[in-house]
């Protein structure tokens, strides 16, 4: 672990353009817990699966118990950064982090000071009438009951990517823009399942790939140097220096 650190932190030390792509396994360290782990309690709370609940036609049909799941599941606003969210955003201000491109839904990277954010999945912090397009705050909704629902009488509806939902395009381009022009891609805290926003790993065409993850992932015979560890107990170690 000690030489993979300092392999890294000589690579970031060469680098001008570092894009760090992540996934949930950046926020488990802030509390936040990945929604697809599936226990005996979640069993007894829930009668559907988590992927069936975050569809959109599941939000349309019962948004009642979307809510009840959202509230309990999705809405963690007392978790603050990690090492991880806070090294990124160090590393934006001395000029070698180009952008972070995040499925994360939680605003923490922004929270920690990050800038340039492409949040592939939206953010729970946004959430709008979806009849006169109003602005809710999350904890408007974390506070109420039931399912959300404007003065106009319009049901409120966060500002995420639910399945069956496309992601917005701009955002895609944007992410897809900057890994292509990265020196060094680091990706962290992802198992690279959830597509199309795995996708984007393909179109990195620097020499360095970065992957950071305690379980496998289906990208790691690509990787040029391969780490099975907390991201933020790793990045934590890194010492960010001026260009």
């Amino acid at each position: 672990m000690e030489k993979a650190v300092s392999t890294l932190q000589h690579w970031i030390d060469e680098s001008r353009s570092i894009v760090f792509f992540g996934g949930a396994g950046v926020s488990t360290e802030s509390g936040i817990p990945d929604f697809r782990s599936v226990d005996g309690l979640y069993r007894q709370q829930y009668d559907y699966p988590p992927e069936e609940i975050l569809s959109r036609s599941f939000f349309d049909a019962r948004p009642e118990e979307f809510f009840r799941f959202y509230r309990a599941k999705m809405l963690c606003l007392d978790a603050k950064p990690n090492a991880a969210h806070r090294t990124l955003a160090r590393l934006e201000e001395a000029g070698r982090l180009r952008s972070v491109v995040t499925q994360n839904i939680d605003g923490l990277h922004q929270a920690a000071g990050s800038r340039r954010v492409w949040e592939l999945h939206g953010s729970v912090l946004r959430n709008f009438c979806m009849s006169c397009r109003r602005p809710f705050t999350a904890r408007e909704i974390l506070e109420c009951a039931g399912a959300p629902r404007c003065p106009c009488g319009g049901l409120i509806k966060p500002d995420v990517v639910l399945y069956q939902e496309a992601l917005d395009q701009d955002v895609m381009q944007n992410a897809l823009t900057d890994i292509r022009q990265a020196d060094l891609l680091i990706v962290g805290g992802t198992s690279l399942s959830v597509y199309p926003a795995a996708g984007l790993i393909q179109y990195y065409r620097g020499k360095r790939l970065v992957l950071i993850n305690k379980s496998p992932t289906s990208c790691d015979s690509r990787a040029d140097l391969l780490i099975a560890a907390p991201i933020g107990a790793l990045l934590g170690q890194i010492e960010v220096r001026p260009l």
